[in-house]
């Protein structure tokens, strides 16, 4: 399983709210083997199980808080308590839980939340979201980049560590 797993999600046919899913379709485009994209329209608690093979996992979606256009990035990790057990609705959080608690893995991960200007009816992103689309795709891709020079640099992958067990 590749080292990086970047989860785009959103639902394409609300305006930016598909910002999640174009992000990841543009670095699939390009993307090696030490990077899996996924896109969804939603988090489901299935994406546990990959997320759990992943060194470092990559959140895109929209957001409301802020400036439509402007956008963060934040560390995110599983903690002990799962709080919304049977939610009709996961975040990147609750799947981080999830993978730790049965699959016993706590990858990295980042959330990175833009500011929609949108989400009414459309298959495009508005302007202001659509001009940091780029900013953001090479953002994520210089951290893989980074994440695969540091896993190389230790001379060994995750795969080879837990042959050594």
């Amino acid at each position: 399983m590749p080292g990086v797993l970047i989860i785009g999600y959103g639902n394409p046919l609300r305006g930016d709210d598909g910002l999640g899913c174009q992000v990841a379709d543009q670095i699939a485009r390009n993307a090696g083997d030490s990077i899996k994209v996924l896109m969804t329209h939603q988090l489901t608690p299935e994406l546990a199980e990959p997320i759990s093979k992943a060194d470092v996992v990559v959140f895109v979606d929209a957001c409301h808080d802020g400036q439509p256009g402007g956008w963060r990035c934040e560390r995110i990790r599983a903690d002990t308590v799962i709080p919304q057990a049977f939610a009709h609705y996961l975040t990147p959080l609750s799947l981080l839980n999830y993978a730790a608690a049965i699959f016993d893995a706590k990858p990295a991960a980042l959330l990175i939340s833009v500011t929609a200007d949108s989400f009414e009816f459309g298959e495009t992103l508005t302007p202001k979201v659509a001009a940091v689309v780029p900013e953001i795709v090479d953002y994520i891709c210089n951290h893989c980049e980074a994440v695969n020079e540091a896993s190389h640099s230790a001379g060994f992958t995750r795969r080879q560590k837990s042959q050594r067990k």
